[in-house]
């Protein structure tokens, strides 16, 4: 069934744990998470990244709003639509009259006043469509070139107090030792100023960059705040893997459509893998 974003997080609060946001760029990855999510009874939010439409060109908006809403439909848990990162207004209103309820404004490249300036005229408007808004504050970087390890991107709990007070952001992502794509070494989560960060908000903490973070750390995570947790990079290798594979097993198949028979393959090798994270990290 679809469920508010902000509602999903609201249970994942409640229960002191994180729902999964995955980054899905297109159907067979959306149906695999909605069924993984059946058959474990957990929530999940199926998430875009909005350069999937406008430059890898796999959806388009309102498609793929529409999508999810109806794959959710066939299911009895929970299951949440949300836009990650998008970095102007313009953008945003774009991604809400597609008919996305979450999204996401990330103004973490400017400076904390502009910061909150951008990220404040996002949630006001949005607020009157019903829409709920993840700002960012610190900096959550790109993992290959170690960006985790730069501590000046990191979250100061002062400026996210200040940053959720004035902005009136409903999830707030942070940056404490995490960073996008694929880490260079073992990450480390800074978990003392997650817990300063969490004391000082009273809002749903967001941690980017979930591939490659070692478990036990993700699961103290999730007992001091994060509540919304996104996972792309490993489940995009995955159905790359997927489709490497459909092409080695029907590569001798002398059928000229066999093509066809690709989305099924695919969800069959990458739901068990979605299944286990959800059973390993949710806790509703």
């Amino acid at each position: 069934m679809y469920e508010k974003t902000q509602n999903i997080l609201k249970m994942a609060k409640e229960s002191n744990t994180s729902v999964i946001s995955f980054i899905c760029m297109d159907y067979v990855m959306a149906r695999s998470v909605v069924y993984a999510a059946e058959a474990t009874n957990t929530p999940a939010i199926v998430m875009l990244y909005p350069e999937h439409v406008t430059v890898q060109k796999t959806t388009g908006f309102a498609n793929y709003a529409t999508m999810v809403k109806e794959l959710a439909k066939e299911v009895n848990v929970p299951i949440g639509l949300h836009a990650d990162h998008d970095f102007s207004y313009n953008a945003v209103m774009t991604t809400i009259d597609a008919g996305f309820e979450s999204v996401m404004i990330d103004g973490s490249m400017n400076d904390l006043d502009t910061n909150i300036e951008l990220t404040k005229r996002v949630t006001l408007k949005a607020r009157e469509l019903g829409v709920c808004v993840e700002g960012e504050i610190g900096h959550v970087g790109t993992a290959s070139i170690s960006d985790n390890m730069n501590t000046d991107f990191y979250t100061k709990a002062d400026a996210a107090e200040k940053f959720c007070r004035e902005t009136g952001v409903d999830s707030l992502a942070v940056s404490i030792g995490n960073a996008h794509g694929e880490y260079a070494n073992t990450p480390h989560l800074d978990i003392k100023r997650l817990q300063d960060i969490h004391a000082a908000t009273d809002v749903p903490l967001v941690l980017h960059g979930g591939s490659g973070i070692p478990d036990d750390q993700l699961m103290v995570a999730f007992s001091n705040g994060i509540n919304k947790f996104n996972l792309g990079t490993d489940f995009l290798a995955r159905y790359y893997d997927a489709v490497t594979s459909f092409v080695a097993d029907y590569a001798s198949d002398s059928d000229p459509v066999k093509i066809i028979n690709l989305p099924e393959y695919v969800q069959a090798k990458l739901q068990p893998y979605l299944e286990e994270r959800m059973r390993t990290l949710c806790r509703f």
